[in-house]
């Protein structure tokens, strides 16, 4: 069976009473737990809600969630993936369905050349590092990352131990450079330093497209 016949996408809109964020490497917000009207439910964020969602919203808040749901009939698995979360008032909650939503092959292509062509940064995550501001340090990244409109060219990935735990944080860049008790504000500094060429060239497309219009 083909990938086309194997996933059926669709559009949801759910309603719910938040339960409680899930949290990735201690300090990443990757979905939320909801409690509807069905049972308890998890929805994953989509990238761009991650970086700016708060933290410090309420359990028992009601939210309205509208994205795509994805269905594997193969696996008889079911992903919901959020692109926007609203406040909500409600005594219930409700699903909605909406007409499948199919992937063009265009669409298909971009994110596997997106995923082809990213750069991973490493950051220990082991407690030593963590009390030495890794996490800060892991914040300054995304932030910088966000700053340059990197996302989608570069993530964050959290490693084991790197045996340098006295000289923690540990940082290990897309090209093997390592460094050690990095202070966040060298993080734009260092990503100038590893990054400027795709910046540079991310701006001279963004100008040839412009010049094309």
């Amino acid at each position: 069976m083909s990938a086309s016949y194997s996933t059926d996408i669709s559009e949801f809109c759910l309603e719910g009473r938040l339960i409680d964020l899930v949290i990735k490497d201690g300090y990443k917000v990757k979905g939320l737990l909801l409690g509807t009207s069905e049972g308890e439910c998890y929805v994953k964020l989509a990238k761009h809600l991650r970086m700016a969602f708060d933290l410090r919203l309420a359990p028992g808040t009601w939210l309205q969630v509208v994205g795509y749901k994805k269905h594997d009939i193969k696996k008889d698995k079911v992903t919901l993936k959020a692109e926007r979360v609203m406040a909500a008032r409600s005594e219930s909650g409700r699903v909605a369905i909406a007409t499948p939503v199919e992937e063009s092959a265009a669409m298909k292509t971009n994110k596997a050349k997106s995923a082809k062509n990213k750069h991973t940064i490493l950051v220990c995550q082991k407690s030593d590092c963590m009390k030495r501001g890794g996490k800060e340090v892991c914040q300054a990244l995304e932030a910088a990352l966000s700053h340059r409109g990197l996302e989608d060219q570069v993530t964050i990935k959290g490693t084991g131990c790197m045996k340098n735990c006295k000289a923690g944080p540990n940082v290990v860049m897309p090209d093997k450079t390592r460094y050690s008790r990095i202070p966040c504000k060298q993080v734009p500094v260092i990503m100038d330093k590893h990054f400027a060429d795709n910046r540079e060239e991310e701006e001279q497309q963004v100008m040839r497209q412009s010049k094309l219009r």
